[in-house]
């Protein structure tokens, strides 16, 4: 019995020895367990935090993309745009040039003007004069009816007539010649006016045409990508689309150079020769009755290969083909000859590469390139140069177009000059006869004061019954004109003429 007590006190203690022994590692290994677990989770919580970070940076970076295409499409739109707002500047600048001969005009008018007044203040002299004598003839005629001499009043209206026929006619015709001189300058100066407002309108049209272009642009971006890729296939892929393309962007840069097709320049002009028939793309006329031959040549491919080849030996390959597309365009130009078919040319005929990119990569790559295209008579043009050669043709006619206008105004000039002196040599006939009415009229009342009053006043001395009114007498009217302003030297000759024109 106590052996049995014994046996199971030491196998309980065995058994709680064993439990006790046992639960030291399971509960080291739960407590490591747990402390993994916690690092776990932790490295979870900073990968979530990491993938969101990729996340935003991945967002931010297609933020950064588009917005450097939008850069690009905007840096590309102000470049298309530059040549529009010089073109509205120059019709700014060309709109305050034909201001200032407006003003120049209206100078000339004011002068007009001041020689008009002048010409009225005469005529108010004359007038004035013509009063007078009107007021001493009436005076006149009172007397004579108070003599009752018939024959006397006969002679006074027939006098009165005369001098009013020849005043009348004489303010008739200084009226229409006044009319005739000023009515040149009025029209002149309505069709300055008309220019400028016209001029005026067409800058504000150009300046809200360029702002409605520009947000136009802004709308439709995408629209113009999708047409860009569409026109560089085409371009591409087909040659005549390219040839066209290039004589399209030729008339585009004569014309917004300010040359007119059919008139400064025309396109697609054919000429019979013994090889056949030879068509440039384009002829501008220069001043001076001489001729300038452009003709468009388009090297795409090559060029476009080079740019998007994405290694440098590619690129070389590329180039090379480039320039040697280049020199067989300058080959065939410069067997053609266009310039030996035409009398008014230079001895060469510009070649038209419609993109300054074209010709620079070929001149990097080649640099003998303008001697090799020079050496057979032709001279390589990007739009840059073309611009510059077009400006300084639309220039030089612009220059030819003022001084035709300053030849027909220096003739108006001489015109008017000369009808002005001709209505200065009808005043002085004017003048002349003035002086023989009143020297006739001194000469009558001479003769009327020997003759008539003489007699009258015998009678008064020998008592006789002559009534209450007295005979007065009758009072000279002085020759000597007036003149407003004038020199003594203008008198002179004034005075000389007079007695030329009496004497005549």
């Amino acid at each position: 019995m106590d052996s049995a007590l014994f046996v199971i006190v030491a196998l309980l203690i065995g058994l709680g020895l064993g439990w006790f022994l046992g639960s030291r590692p399971v509960a080291e290994w739960r407590s490591r367990h747990d402390s993994r677990d916690a690092e776990a989770k932790a490295h979870e919580g900073t990968v979530k935090a990491m993938t969101v970070d990729l996340a935003a940076t991945a967002e931010r970076a297609k933020s950064l993309e588009a917005g450097l295409a939008e850069l690009q499409d905007i840096r590309r739109q102000r470049d298309e745009l530059a040549p529009a707002l010089a073109a509205a500047r120059q019709r700014a600048a060309d709109a305050d040039q034909v201001r200032a001969e407006l003003a120049q005009v209206r100078a000339e008018r004011e002068a007009l003007r001041a020689d008009l007044e002048r010409l009225k203040a005469d005529a108010e002299n004359f007038a004035e004069q013509k009063r007078l004598l009107i007021e001493a003839q009436e005076a006149l005629r009172k007397e004579f009816e108070n003599a009752g001499s018939k024959v006397l009043e006969k002679a006074q209206e027939a006098f009165l007539n005369r001098a009013h026929a020849r005043f009348e006619e004489s303010e008739k015709t200084s009226a229409e010649r006044l009319k005739s001189l000023l009515a040149p300058v009025d029209q002149r100066l309505r069709s300055y006016e008309e220019q400028v407002q016209s001029l005026e309108k067409q800058r504000v049209d150009s300046f809200g045409q360029l702002a409605g272009l520009i947000q136009s642009m802004r709308d439709g971006q995408e629209a113009v990508r999708a047409a860009a890729a569409q026109l560089g296939n085409s371009l591409r892929n087909g040659p005549k689309t390219r040839g066209r393309w290039g004589e399209l962007q030729l008339r585009n840069v004569l014309e917004q150079c300010g040359l007119s097709e059919h008139t400064d320049f025309i396109t697609e002009h054919s000429v019979n020769t013994e090889e056949g028939r030879l068509r440039p793309d384009a002829i501008v006329r220069v001043p001076g009755n001489k001729l300038l031959v452009i003709d468009a040549k388009v090297s795409l491919n090559a060029y476009q290969d080079a740019f998007e080849a994405e290694d440098d030996d590619t690129r070389k390959i590329a180039l090379n083909a480039h320039v040697q597309s280049m020199r067989n365009h300058i080959q065939t130009l410069g067997a053609k000859s266009y310039q030996s078919q035409f009398d008014e040319a230079p001895d060469y005929v510009l070649m038209f590469v419609p993109g300054e990119h074209f010709i620079a990569a070929a001149l990097e790559r080649d640099p003998t390139l303008w001697d090799f295209a020079f050496e057979r008579r032709v001279l390589l043009a990007s739009p840059t140069n073309l611009v510059a050669i077009a400006r300084t043709v639309a220039q030089v006619w612009r220059q030819d177009g003022l001084a035709r206008e300053a030849r027909e105004i220096g003739k108006m000039g001489g015109e008017l000059y000369d009808r002005l002196a001709v209505a200065a040599e009808h005043l002085k006939r004017v003048g002349s006869g003035l002086d023989s009415a009143v020297s006739n009229y001194n000469k009558f009342v001479g003769s009327f004061e020997r003759n008539v009053l003489s007699a009258g006043r015998r009678l008064k001395d020998k008592h006789i019954e002559i009534g209450k009114r007295e005979v007065e007498e009758v009072p000279l009217v002085e020759s000597a004109p007036r003149y407003a302003d004038a020199e003594p030297a203008v008198l002179a000759a004034s005075a000389n003429d007079e007695g030329n024109v009496a004497a005549e």
